[in-house]
């Protein structure tokens, strides 16, 4: 189906009854979550605003949720997370994914410490000079925590607003038209009330597959159930196949230890502590050469991982290792009773609970 920009401006008229619609019903019906502050009751804390925006970023609320609660009791403040050691933040976020945001989240606290005096800035222009924040996150804490107006779009705002203007120009070149039709109809005030509803319609009513659509505070504006088929809003154009790449993990085992390394700086998963592997990446696959000569033995359980770009599928070798001889190489002994605090990322987990699981691996 075309789009038709007259259609979007035919519904400019509604602008101001959708913001006055929508901000009634977040006021009865808006989700409790740790980072929030109800509506009417004053602006969010700005480094809970900033923390919970970044775990959510390409990560459900579901998921963040532990995870907020974790880090704001062991880091409650900008300060006391600046003067973590990075080990203990990459530890903490093991499972969540992405793991560069762990990075820049340490960066930004330390870059917000020492030149901001340990408080964000308000604007979003100084906000996106920030590790880390993007045009989204810059504009979600400016509204959010700060009150200004500021326009937030998200996934789950480009589908209401895409429906709600019938926009069928496909994902992502149709971000500028969604960008601009939710200008206009973000009010001056409340814009970061405003921006949580709207989050929280596409949540839940305005849902991908099934939208509520008679349940909806909008549906008296919305074009696309006008047209009778909100579900085919936000097209997207057809996503590539992943490519499939194939690696090889290595456990370690000695009385009771399993040996971890930490990885490079740079590139995936950076810093994190893992099993050793056989320097697989994004682009090619492994080279199948051990981080050290044994007698290795492959298990007949394979592990597959999906990455944001490509898939994963690792084969597992494993071997003990003599009591008294020198170590495999740079790296550490673990506990194999407190494996679960080593904060592996969940491919490694997948790998440590798969050798585990084996019964004779060794």
């Amino acid at each position: 189906m075309p789009f038709f920009m007259p259609d979007v401006q035919q519904s400019d008229h509604y602008s101001g009854d959708i913001a006055r619609q929508l901000l009634a019903h977040y006021d009865v019906h808006a989700r409790t979550l740790p980072w929030r502050t109800p509506p009417g009751t004053g602006f969010a804390n700005p480094y809970h605003v900033w923390l919970s925006e970044i775990m959510l970023q390409q990560t459900t609320v579901a998921a963040v949720g532990s995870y907020f609660q974790k880090f704001t009791q062991s880091w409650p403040s900008f300060a006391a997370l600046a003067a973590a050691e990075d080990a203990d933040i990459m530890a903490a976020w093991a499972g969540l994914g992405y793991y560069a945001r762990a990075r820049n989240l340490l960066k930004c606290a330390r870059v917000v410490v020492a030149e901001h005096k340990g408080q964000l800035p308000e604007t979003e222009a100084e906000l996106l000079t920030l590790p880390g924040i993007g045009p989204y996150t810059a504009a979600a804490i400016a509204a959010i925590a700060f009150g200004q107006r500021a326009v937030v779009v998200d996934a789950n705002v480009e589908r209401v607003v895409s429906r709600l203007f019938a926009i069928s120009i496909p994902l992502p070149q149709s971000k500028p038209l969604i960008r601009a039709a939710t200008g206009r109809i973000t009010p001056d005030s409340r814009a970061g009330d405003f921006a949580q509803a709207m989050m929280d319609l596409g949540a839940g009513l305005c849902s991908v597959r099934t939208p509520s659509c008679f349940l909806c505070p909008l549906a008296f504006a919305c074009d696309a159930l006008r047209l009778g088929n909100p579900e085919v809003y936000p097209a997207k154009t057809p996503k590539a196949a992943k490519p499939q790449r194939t690696g090889r993990v290595y456990w370690i085992e000695r009385d009771g230890q399993v040996w971890l390394i930490r990885r490079h700086d740079k590139g995936l998963l950076a810093g994190m502590r893992a099993l050793p592997d056989d320097q697989w990446t994004a682009r090619v696959d492994g080279h199948s050469t051990p981080p050290a000569p044994a007698a290795w033995r492959q298990l007949p359980k394979q592990v597959a991982h999906i990455f944001t770009h490509f898939s994963l599928l690792l084969d597992i070798a494993v071997t003990a290792w003599p009591t008294g001889a020198a170590d495999p190489g740079e790296g550490e002994w673990w506990p194999l009773k407190s494996l679960d605090k080593a904060g592996l990322p969940t491919v490694f987990r997948k790998a440590a609970e798969a050798a585990l699981n084996a019964g004779e691996r060794i």
